[in-house]
């Protein structure tokens, strides 16, 4: 359920930001807030959606879709975790195809993040707050691979500064489509939200962020490839965005591509990670074996 609220801009609005004159004229919702629900598709502006720094014109006719307030709370939950790496600061965790990294709407048990307070208990930073304790980066449900998890504040603000500054790496391996012209190459796109689907991303120079893909093709099956890639940014979706861009959806990508009989979700695994470790000042890198589904393409694309 949800509450629709309607608001008739004066000529005296013009100029202001959306956010910030729907903050000002709804006094139950914040400015953050009134920006997740611009985020989510829930803002219309004469019946289109806009983005949080869109400027007034004045005389606009605003709707605000605001739903109800659900009481969320991260669980423990006991589900097995593949700990690559553990010590009193951080953990290095191999998470499954399919498993979601923490709960949001529709996904509420059975995440990452569940299994994690069941793992650690309190012992998880509190930076990102009671739904994402611990998670200083991301992967897709349908992501597989590695990813790190931080045990206090101080773990959590080193690596996020280490993503930040580009100094963390991060390598994936991924099917593709099609057939490379380059054996290697850059991606070097803006990436933002999607103007008509809100849950989607997409290249575009509006309201985005930089992301630079490194690529590089592994073996070329006729019209799929095994491809590295390494990650300069870390944007939502950015691997599927950027091979989409160029012509080469990761295989399966329903979202960016087409499904692929045989696969649930993207081919796509986070096969390394490298960082300073927050405490010792050491260098450490994981890698993780591709995952059973990962090969079974592999071994598909061989007999083709």
């Amino acid at each position: 359920m949800s509450d629709k609220v309607t608001l008739v801009c004066g000529e005296g609005s013009a100029g202001a930001r959306i956010d910030k004159y729907i903050s000002d004229n709804i006094a139950e919702l914040t400015r953050s807030a009134v920006q997740g629900l611009i985020a989510d598709g829930m803002v219309l502006a004469d019946g289109k959606p806009v983005s949080k720094n869109y400027k007034l014109r004045g005389g606009e006719t605003i709707e605000a879709e605001i739903p109800e307030p659900q009481a969320m709370d991260a669980v423990p939950e006991d589900i097995p975790l593949n700990i690559v790496y553990e010590d009193a600061d951080l953990l290095v965790v191999n998470k499954p195809k399919g498993m979601v990294v923490h709960p949001a709407h529709g996904n509420y048990t059975g995440t990452l993040v569940n299994a994690l307070l069941h793992h650690c208990g309190d012992s998880l930073s509190g930076i990102n707050g009671v739904i994402r304790p611990g998670i200083v980066h991301r992967i897709d449900k349908d992501t597989s691979g590695l990813l790190i998890v931080a045990k206090n504040d101080a773990s959590h603000l080193h690596l996020a500064e280490q993503i930040k500054a580009h100094s963390f790496t991060r390598e994936y391996e991924a099917v593709a489509c099609g057939a490379f012209k380059e054996a290697e190459g850059t991606v070097d796109a803006p990436i933002g939200r999607h103007k008509t689907d809100r849950k989607k991303m997409c290249v575009t120079t509006e309201n985005s962020r930089n992301a630079v893909t490194h690529y590089s093709v592994i073996k070329q099956y006729g019209g799929y490839a095994h491809v590295r890639l390494r990650l300069e940014t870390g944007r939502t979706h950015q691997i599927r965005v950027h091979l989409a861009y160029i012509g080469h959806p990761v295989l399966g990508d329903a979202v960016y591509g087409k499904p692929f009989k045989g696969i649930e979700g993207q081919c796509l695994h986070a096969r390394k990670i490298g960082f300073i470790h927050p405490t010792t000042g050491e260098y450490m890198e994981f890698t993780s074996d591709l995952p059973d589904y990962f090969v079974s393409v592999l071994n598909k694309l061989e007999k083709m």
